[in-house]
């Protein structure tokens, strides 16, 4: 009896020793703990030899030894296992490890020759112990083995939410997998449902680098038709393994495990894993593997969201640099586009210079367009509408509070087009201060918003524009000379269209096809005598009002012909006044000499607006300015002069159209 009290008092003082230690040391590896178990129990019952022995390949090897530890009885340990109890056969004592969830493991204590202690009274008892202290254990590792893992899958995802290529993002998914599993190969299953096929990716020594299998084969197969997670293993199942995979690749598969791979819109198709190194695979693989596919399915949504996003902006680029066309077969056309093309793609600056309605605008988009940027915004700034007070803030952005009614923080032009393409039309219009602030932009690439103080980036290519005569305005001190030298670096002058006679009819047939299919209707054919009365109008208006006449005709014009009938419109309001035709001398003014002081003047002035009006082209912002007005001004003085609605309305659009 006193070697029984002995004994149960050594298997008490084990375990608690045993739980102290792992207590003590929760970071130790799972290798560490089992070698402690074994030397902890050598130590604590005096035995000859203590050793873990597992089951490989159907026979029973040691893998941690303490003492001596000589022939293994291998029936005594294979009996214990099968019955799930402990078996005494003196001076061996075989203990089954229940709980373990890899291969049959025992552990096995020989006890010294010549010592009979009452092992079959106690060896119920050493048994739980022992699986108490292997439990903790093995849920130590198993946590360890977690967090672990689940460190390197979210280092992976956040390596996926970046990656916008598919195939890359397939590989890095795959590699990550074997790595974490410790297994051979990993392939990603999509499932194509109208065909009912499964695309492998990647798939390696497949020619185009993807498997296609049908969806009712193998694992995967049976992943797809139950939704639910599977595993199997040559010598268990080999019937549920498709071999005939394995001779198209040359490869042998020995374990399977497959997990589904869910997205928003459901199934999406399975994650397979093949061959781990260390035997077959747990539910600890299981549950690693299933959280691996949820993060890939994420990061294959965004990746395949962030392409259709990218082909529908390809394509929607496209369309639009289609519309964007320089018509014309001149001389003066074709070298416009020899040098278009010659300085899209590099970063000088460009001044464009021409009346209004002469395409400023057009070259400017087909320079974005035919270059590097293409993909980035284009913003056209008229900086003769932005107000001089608001100027700064339009084109660098404020900060929240900069100003009164600044009541957040917000962004300028130069910020908004990024590493696309700012188009300053008008940009003799520009005040002072801002000129020297564009100045600075140019030469440092960066700015700084009104009420700020960090500087931010300019990435963004200047094409600036003009109607004006800069080198005049630098000697008049309304325009720096050294911004004017920064602006030019390539100049591009646009002839005005009554300087390109042939092009007007080729123009006036592109934009009736255009307006003819907004219209729903046939495009009528312009005679021989509209094309030469097309061409012999003078177009004041530029390109802009030969549009815009096209249009008219478009839309009110009945026949299959348009004729000169249907053009009369151009000069329906009488020749147009020049100032050439305004009294300059004394016998000029004797047509006033019967009338009152104010009416003479109203009616010169009357004569002066419409005269600067024919000459401008209809341009309300180009008259006031030449008339010393503001542009709301000049509304308020037509009204006063009684000068003709139409006359008004026909400028007005000649001018929205720019």
């Amino acid at each position: 009896m006193a070697d029984l009290a002995q004994l149960e008092i050594r298997v008490s003082d084990f375990v608690f020793r045993q739980l102290a230690e792992f207590l003590a040391e929760p970071e130790r590896q799972a290798e560490s703990w089992k070698r402690e178990l074994i030397a902890g129990a050598w130590k604590t019952f005096a035995l000859e030899g203590a050793a873990l022995v597992q089951s490989q390949a159907g026979q029973w090897r040691p893998v941690q030894v303490a003492g001596t530890m000589t022939l293994l009885p291998e029936d005594l340990v294979s009996r214990a296992a099968d019955l799930g109890r402990p078996v005494v056969v003196s001076p061996w004592v075989a203990l089954p490890l229940r709980g373990a969830q890899e291969s049959a493991q025992v552990i096995l204590l020989r006890w010294p020759e010549g010592m009979h202690p009452p092992l079959e009274q106690v060896a119920e008892r050493l048994a739980t112990a022992v699986e108490l202290v292997w439990e903790a254990g093995s849920r130590l590792g198993r946590f360890q083995r977690q967090l672990l893992r689940r460190e390197k899958i979210l280092d992976a995802a956040q390596r996926w939410i970046s990656l916008r290529d598919t195939e890359r993002l397939f590989e890095d998914i795959a590699r990550t997998a074997t790595e974490i599993l410790e297994c051979e190969r990993a392939t990603i299953f999509l499932w194509n449902r109208r065909a009912r096929r499964l695309i492998g990716r990647p798939a390696l020594g497949v020619p185009g680098g993807q498997l296609i299998l049908p969806d009712d084969r193998g694992v995967v197969g049976r992943v797809i038709r139950t939704g639910k997670a599977a595993r199997a293993d040559s010598s268990s199942s080999p019937s549920a393994i498709d071999h005939s995979v394995d001779e198209q690749l040359g490869f042998l598969t020995r374990s399977v495990l497959c997990v589904p791979l869910r997205g928003k819109e459901g199934l999406q198709g399975a994650f397979e894993v093949l061959n781990k190194h260390s035997g077959l695979f747990s539910d600890e693989d299981e549950e690693t593997l299933t959280e691996i596919a949820a993060f890939a399915a994420a990061a294959l949504e965004n990746a395949q969201e962030h392409q259709m996003l990218l082909a529908c902006h390809n394509q929607m680029v496209s369309q639009v640099a289609a519309e964007v066309e320089l018509v014309g077969v001149s001389k003066a056309i074709e070298n416009i586009r020899t040098l278009i093309r010659r300085v899209a793609d590099t970063d000088l600056a460009v001044l464009i210079l021409g009346e209004n309605g002469t395409g400023k605008e057009v070259v400017a988009r087909l320079i974005h367009f035919q270059s590097r940027r293409k993909q980035y915004p284009f913003l056209a700034v008229n900086c003769a509408a932005i107000p001089e007070t608001l100027a700064e803030s339009e084109l660098f952005g404020h900060e929240r509070g900069a100003f009164t009614d600044a009541f957040e923080t917000r962004p300028g032009k130069f910020e908004l087009a990024g590493k696309g393409t700012l188009f300053l039309d008008e940009v003799g219009e520009l005040s002072l201060p801002c000129q020297a602030k564009l100045l600075r932009v140019l030469e440092e690439k960066s700015f700084v918003r009104v009420g700020g103080t960090n500087p931010l980036t300019c990435e963004a290519r200047i094409i600036a524009a003009t109607n004006q005569d800069l080198g005049q305005l630098v000697r008049a001190r309304r325009f720096r000379e050294d911004l004017f030298y920064r602006l030019n670096g390539l100049t591009i002058e646009l002839p005005p269209l009554r300087a390109r006679k042939e092009d007007i009819p080729l123009l006036a047939r592109h934009f009736l096809q255009k307006f003819c299919l907004l219209a729903r209707r046939s495009v009528p054919r312009l005679t021989s005598a509209a094309e030469q009365f097309l061409c012999s109008y003078p177009w004041p208006g530029n390109v802009r009002e030969l549009r815009n006449a096209m249009e008219r005709v478009a839309y009110l014009a009945t026949g299959e012909t348009i004729d000169v009938d249907d053009l009369a419109f151009l000069t329906a309001s009488g020749p147009r006044q020049s100032l050439a035709a305004i009294p300059t001398t004394k016998d000029g003014f004797k047509q006033f000499l019967s009338t009152t002081l104010t009416a003479a003047t109203r009616e010169f002035q009357r004569q002066l607006v419409e005269a600067v009006l024919a000459e401008t082209g209809g341009n309300l912002t180009e008259a006031a300015r030449r008339l010393g007005l503001h542009r709301s001004n000049l509304y308020r003085k037509l009204r006063q002069l009684g000068i003709s609605p139409p006359h008004v309305k026909r400028s007005t659009g000649w001018e929205e159209s720019a």
